[in-house]
């Protein structure tokens, strides 16, 4: 028998988080001692599930919570997200349902919204499973550049400019992964000017929503408009430290005409999967209700966050917009080539895992890398001596 032939959707698929441990794991077996300073993930480092959650999931598990749940999720919870949303001043809530992840939420929306071929404007830099999804489903991913110059944020010639015939949708991540960028009203006001004059629907990614730094405001676009489309992306998974869980939530929200048939789509896709994890969505009442780990993780967060800048802005090669919020820093490399090459090298003699900055889009004349400033403050002062050493051999 041959070797079987695979889907040639496949082929270009990549995911830069994750396919740069291919490169770290060479530089393992060659013995160097590793840094991981690539993944996302608060649970690797020190800081702990609020007990509230823990609780909560085991008590839905003794209580025997481990039968289907409704395609859209668990009253509870979907009351709970409704509510929060609204004390944040979403206007014109329409739908709210659970995904496993709001990854899972993401996926539903694009391929109930999208056919292939149509396409969704994506910021460059931005979460790369955006790029990833839009390649399983055919979809045309439309980069615009967010402007590195003004705080890594969307500039709306640039997003006018890249509109086509066929999109359908604007992408934010706000704030922003792999900046930490986060936008202020009058830069909302403006993509949803944008959104109304070329009919697309918003897709807003606020997964950090709770992490902005410096005691720096959040606005969720959805409280700012009832006449645009908008579909807000949120879960437990970076401010309530569990990715693990695989709990997110899609809010929809605006004209109720214009969404109908694209609630009505996304629930279709719903039930066809089945249902979100059961016992998980009992998490989410009592986490909503309870943040109070965030002022600890918060004051953590800055100090690294001050820590990673100002080392990553004394290296020669190296400068550094300084993050608003979450837990990356997207620092700028000044060097002659493309940096998925220069990255891979090093972590190949550095042992520090960090991930390209092609891998999540940027300008074709630009380098890049991700770090993240999760590590405690030993563990990143080691990497950036290993960074800077790396940089004063190689320049």
């Amino acid at each position: 028998m041959k070797p079987l032939r695979v889907a040639d959707r496949t082929r270009s698929f990549k995911y830069a988080v994750r396919d740069v441990l291919a490169v770290a794991d060479e530089a393992k077996k060659a013995g160097k001692s590793m840094l991981y300073l690539n993944i996302g993930d608060p649970n690797v480092f020190d800081f702990a599930l609020p007990e509230g959650i823990i609780e909560s999931v085991t008590r839905a598990l003794r209580d025997g919570h481990t039968s289907y749940a409704p395609s859209e999720g668990v009253p509870a919870a979907l009351e709970a997200i409704r509510a929060e949303s609204e004390g944040f001043g979403f206007q014109g809530i329409r739908d709210v349902f659970v995904g496993n992840g709001a990854s899972e939420a993401i996926e539903i929306v694009l391929t109930a919204l999208c056919n292939r071929g149509e396409g969704v404007l994506l910021p460059y830099p931005g979460y790369p499973l955006y790029t990833a999804i839009a390649g399983k489903l055919g979809i045309d991913a439309q980069p615009y550049y967010l402007d590195e110059a003004n705080g890594w944020r969307p500039n709306a010639d640039d997003i006018r400019a890249h509109i086509q015939p066929n999109t359908r949708a604007l992408v934010l991540i706000n704030p922003n992964n792999p900046t930490g960028s986060v936008y202020d009203r009058a830069c909302l006001q403006e993509l949803i000017e944008i959104a109304l004059e070329h009919e697309l629907v918003i897709l807003s990614d606020e997964i950090y929503a709770k992490l902005t730094l410096d005691g720096r405001e959040h606005l969720s676009i959805a409280s700012l408009s009832d006449r645009a489309p908008i579909i807000t992306f949120n879960g437990l998974s970076k401010a309530f430290l569990a990715p693990g869980l695989r709990v997110g939530w899609a809010i929809v929200s605006g004209p109720e005409l214009v969404l109908a048939p694209l609630v009505d789509a996304c629930h279709k896709l719903l039930r066809a999967r089945l249902c979100a994890s059961h016992p998980m969505q009992y998490a989410i009442a009592p986490a909503l209700a309870d943040t109070r780990h965030l002022p600890e993780v918060i004051a953590k967060l800055e100090r690294r966050r001050d820590l990673t800048v100002s080392r990553l802005d004394a290296i020669d090669g190296i400068s550094c917009v300084a993050p608003e919020a979450a837990f990356y820093a997207f620092p700028s490399l000044h060097i002659e080539g493309p940096d998925e090459r220069f990255v891979a090298e090093m972590v190949r003699e550095t042992g520090v895992v960090v991930v390209h900055g092609s891998g999540f889009g940027e300008r074709p004349d630009s380098s890049h890398f991700r770090v993240v400033y999760l590590p405690t403050e030993p563990v990143l002062s080691e990497a950036f001596d290993r960074l800077e050493a790396f940089m004063r051999r190689h320049l």
